[in-house]
């Protein structure tokens, strides 16, 4: 689904549960935000090529954060593609997806997927892809987490700091958030930016009176 120009909202059922990567592309960039599942690489395949993109033009991935739905696939695509990707995460989750430290939340799972982190992320730093990307350190899901802020289309990648429900912003998902209190200051990073459209990991897109809807969540 496209969200605006350049900018593709994937959709991957696994056993019900949907997520939603996001696909950047211009003339220079093909970046994927986030892999999905262990075990969804050929769905992700098939999802990307549908909106026109084959693996082989893909050049980077941003990782929201660790846990296992956000980087699952990616052994598999830097298995297909090699050198040719470059993967970008805060440098806080580094080392739990580099396999160094046991993933915060699925530290139970025997062969967690991991693979190496070329370039670490940090709050407010402003990556020159696709019209202009910048980087919210919103820490409370993972200590690591970030959000992305496109500037050219106003879209905010929300990943897991919210999630939505039909369109409408639901807020913090308690039950997957170890640090509430974090998770609620990160919200408020939300409010100086023209955010148009905001698309949670799980959810996806909201676009109906964004603003007032992060304003709500903020004040709670």
């Amino acid at each position: 689904m496209e969200i605006s120009k350049g900018v593709e909202m994937l959709h991957l059922d696994y056993h019900g549960n949907v997520i939603h990567p996001i696909l950047l592309k211009d003339q220079e960039m093909t970046i994927l935000i986030d892999t999905g599942f262990p075990g969804q690489y050929e769905d992700l395949r098939v999802a990307m090529e549908k909106v026109g993109v084959s693996l082989d033009k893909l050049k980077a991935v941003i990782l929201t954060h660790q846990d296992v739905d956000h980087i699952g696939n990616l052994p598999e695509i830097l298995q297909t593609r090699g050198n040719a990707i470059k993967v970008y995460a805060h440098e806080l989750d580094k080392p739990y997806i580099q396999g160094e430290l046991p993933l915060i939340k699925d530290g139970h799972l025997e062969n967690p997927p991991k693979s190496t982190v070329n370039h670490t992320l940090i709050d407010g730093q402003e990556l020159p892809f696709c019209g202009g990307i910048r980087v919210i350190h919103t820490p409370g899901h993972t200590p690591g987490h970030i959000s992305l802020y496109l500037k050219e289309s106003k879209t905010l990648i929300a990943g897991d700091s919210m999630y939505s429900v039909d369109g409408m912003l639901g807020g913090i998902h308690a039950p997957t958030t170890p640090d509430m209190n974090a998770a609620k200051l990160s919200l408020r990073k939300y409010a100086d930016l023209d955010i148009t459209s905001v698309v949670c990991y799980h959810g996806g897109l909201s676009d109906v009176n964004v603003k007032d809807q992060i304003t709500a969540l903020i004040q709670d």
